[in-house]
């Protein structure tokens, strides 16, 4: 069985990466067109370009920071580690090709998964029977 190489809007990878950012918007869903085209961070651009010919050259680079949970996945950042911040701290994502389009924060949540642990005594009217030892 082949493994069926990723395509974004019929277009591969090196392709999508040849392309400008006002090019590649045009691919884009008509809400993330408007945020490419209206303009993006460009000092968190150049972080991700150098960390890209960093990982060309074999390196394997720290990840690019950001508190911007507006920022767009574009096809450069492809394989590299961006660390977004939640609110209380930084979380690593490795960027995919299946992310391009979506927004960072839509990566990193933002709240704790709710884990409801055992009741103690008291806690219900049922283990007020109980005595505690």
């Amino acid at each position: 069985m082949v493994k069926q190489e990723f395509t974004y809007k019929g277009k591969t990878i090196e392709e999508l990466q040849k392309l400008s950012i006002a090019q590649f918007a045009e691919l884009c869903p008509s809400r993330i067109k408007r945020s490419l085209l209206k303009g993006t961070d460009e000092h968190f651009l150049k972080k991700v370009a150098k960390a890209q010919e960093s990982l060309a050259a074999g390196k394997y680079p720290k990840p690019v920071r950001t508190h911007n949970r507006d920022n767009i996945v574009i096809p450069a950042m492809i394989g590299i580690a961006v660390s977004v911040h939640n609110g209380k701290d930084f979380v690593n994502v490795d960027v995919k090709e299946k992310m391009l389009g979506h927004y960072l924060g839509e990566l990193v949540l933002t709240r704790k998964r709710l884990l409801h642990g055992k009741a103690g005594i008291g806690a219900t009217r049922s283990s007020t029977a109980i005595t505690a030892r």
